[in-house]
């Protein structure tokens, strides 16, 4: 059956602030849908107060065309108002909007002020959540506080699976009036008397193919029950939005599995080395890239720092960074003094193992007690001097990135850096999430790391983050697919 069969199987509704209630007047209801602007027909006018109404003409009866036009015309206006919602929807990115949007839709179809969301999928694998509308996280808290068999989220989530029918889905569960509701809890009462909300109307987010995702309950100040156009119009709209949902959910827990594997191949902790101190930071994409950093102590007190960054995305690059980084350890301890050595090795590591793949690295070899510094890199960014009197990038040597020639080489570069000045060692993925040319990302990342505060320049996480929130303000920009950040801060005493 189609939407406007299935729409032509009710009955229409008024605007959705009108609902039906045990304890209110009934109204006729109106052909025109959610908002209608279509103005009523004359003959269907109120007359005025105090004035009889005139006995209609035989003639002026309204004719089949005039119902039938009246009746398509609250189709119209359902079908629009669904189109809006079902478009602002499927613009969110996040289980966090799109749960909000739900929210506010919903409340407009069924007539409601305020309301709550709880994700919470059938499948136990998480993530929960549960955001609210209207109400503050303190009577979200006080709500959790109600007996979950009494509560309507609770009834519908524990619901499902149903032993008998696996694939059945809940009825939405309305409560007309929680005074005089039989067998509520008294705490659900209480509750409700105490955050000023009379009726409630409870819509299970679930399809038969994509099972349970969560709940959403709308409250009403007065007691009441939306009517059954209302309820037809909220359960096509939430059919849609748990199918938006399970697709939400599916990238999000990708999301979290690639950046667990990424978290659990890069370093555990830092190492303490005196004269230095040191602070990372690692934000992953929703399909994770190959970027990397590393810190390890090496003999006479020096200290071995690296970036890099694998070509591709997915488990593949992930793996591939993991043997890299490893292989790279081993090439400092071996010949940490000397940049250029490292780097050589790990590109012919790279050509022998990984012929279709290439990467951008930097190594540098540090002594903290005499603040000493060389490094090399291949096609990597160049590093970031950042301190109280200067702001200035490392000039290092152009060379390609490893994987690409025959034979890598380039010169090393030694650098000084005062007392109280930290590097910053980052990879291209800082750049390329603004969504800017290089040039543009380059002069932001400098002018980011030229505004610390003064405060935050003596701790190398406060600075890292700084830059972070300064570079990208609104987080990893979503048009830059399989771009990770990495930032690791080396600040010298």
């Amino acid at each position: 059956m189609g939407v406007c069969d299935a729409m032509a199987s009710n009955a229409p509704v008024g605007k959705p602030t009108e609902m039906s209630s045990p304890h209110l007047p009934k109204h006729l209801p109106k052909v025109a849908g959610i908002d209608s602007t279509v103005p009523a027909p004359p003959h269907t006018k109120a007359p005025l107060a105090g004035v009889p109404a005139a006995a209609a003409p035989a003639d002026a009866a309204p004719g089949p065309g005039v119902l039938i036009t009246d009746r398509l015309a609250g189709w119209v206006s359902d079908l629009t108002t669904l189109h809006e919602f079902t478009e602002r929807l499927i613009r969110t990115a996040t289980l966090d909007e799109a749960l909000h949007e739900i929210l506010g839709a919903g409340a407009a179809l069924v007539g409601a002020r305020r309301g709550m969301a709880v994700l919470e999928p059938a499948d136990g694998l998480g993530p929960t959540t549960t955001v609210g509308l209207g109400l503050a996280h303190a009577d979200l808290g006080t709500i959790e506080t109600v007996p979950r068999c009494s509560g309507s989220h609770g009834r519908l989530l524990d619901g499902l699976p149903d032993p008998s029918d696996p694939h059945r889905v809940p009825e939405p569960i309305a409560i007309p009036d929680v005074r005089t509701e039989e067998g509520l809890d008294p705490r659900h009462r209480e509750v409700a008397a105490r955050l000023g909300y009379a009726a409630s109307y409870a819509l299970p987010l679930a399809t038969e193919e994509a099972g349970r995702m969560g709940a959403g309950v709308w409250l009403y100040d007065e007691p009441a029950a939306p009517t059954e156009r209302q309820r037809h119009l909220v359960g096509l709209y939430g059919r849609f939005a748990t199918e938006h949902l399970a697709r939400l959910l599916q990238v999000e827990r990708a999301r979290v599995q690639v950046s667990t594997v990424a978290e659990e191949l890069l370093p555990s902790r830092l190492p303490r080395v005196p004269g230095v101190r040191l602070a990372a930071r690692h934000r992953t994409g929703p399909r994770g890239g190959g970027d990397w950093y590393d810190a390890l102590p090496l003999p006479d007190g020096a200290l071995g720092l690296a970036v890099g960054s694998v070509s591709g995305t997915g488990p593949s690059a992930l793996a591939a960074m993991g043997r890299l980084r490893a292989s790279l350890r081993a090439y400092a301890v071996m010949e940490g003094e000397d940049p250029v050595a490292v780097l050589s090795d790990l590109e012919l590591l790279l050509r022998l193992t990984e012929p279709a793949r290439s990467a951008t690295a930097l190594f540098a070899f540090a002594e903290p007690d005499r603040r000493r510094i060389v490094l090399a890199g291949a096609g990597h960014a160049p590093p970031l001097l950042v301190g109280a009197r200067r702001t200035a990038f490392v000039e290092t040597s152009l060379s390609a990135p490893l994987g690409m020639l025959s034979c890598w080489e380039a010169p090393s570069v030694e650098l000084s850096p005062a007392p109280g000045e930290t590097v910053l060692l980052y990879t291209d993925g800082l750049l390329r999430r603004t969504g800017d040319p290089m040039d543009r990302a380059f002069a932001r990342l400098h002018a980011a790391a030229a505004s610390v505060p003064r405060a935050d320049r003596e701790d190398p996480g406060a600075i890292a983050d700084h830059v972070l929130r300064t570079v990208l303000p609104d987080g990893l920009d979503p048009a830059v697919e399989g771009e990770d950040v990495v930032l690791l801060a080396a600040r010298f005493d």
